[in-house]
């Protein structure tokens, strides 16, 4: 049974910085794209960005682009996101996700197999 456990979340102030990871077990396949996406209260499940098999390539929602960085380690079997420069409409749930097979929406929530239970980010403005 595949498990995906978040970490790192927390109350920060505006403009600091976050580390959150996911550590996936149980993978018995292979997984192609690993992701992040958050929900805030009374909005829908929006993608933050996602990483292929290798951690080749990288993509990322417009809103985070140049602050957020996604990595992957296949031998851990573990994705993070580095959250640089935090802003209050960050404010969500975060949760990982992985796929196993290659869809091409990376940004699709339906792209994505198993999910995790998420992890409360604050920032405070």
């Amino acid at each position: 049974q595949v498990q995906l456990i978040e970490s790192g979340g927390g109350l920060v102030q505006a403009g600091d910085s976050l580390r959150l990871s996911c550590a996936a077990s149980g993978i018995t396949g292979s997984s192609y794209f690993m992701g992040w996406f958050r929900q805030a209260p009374g909005k829908e499940r929006e993608f933050v960005a996602a990483t292929t098999r290798y951690g080749i390539s990288t993509y990322y929602a417009d809103s985070v682009k140049g602050r957020f960085t996604i990595s992957r380690d296949n031998a851990k079997n573990t994705v993070n996101l580095r959250m640089n420069n935090l802003k209050p409409e960050d404010t969500a749930i975060y949760s990982c996700s992985l796929a196993t097979r290659y869809s091409g929406s990376y940004y699709a929530p339906s792209s994505y197999d198993y999910w995790g239970q998420g992890t409360q980010v604050t920032v405070s403005s």
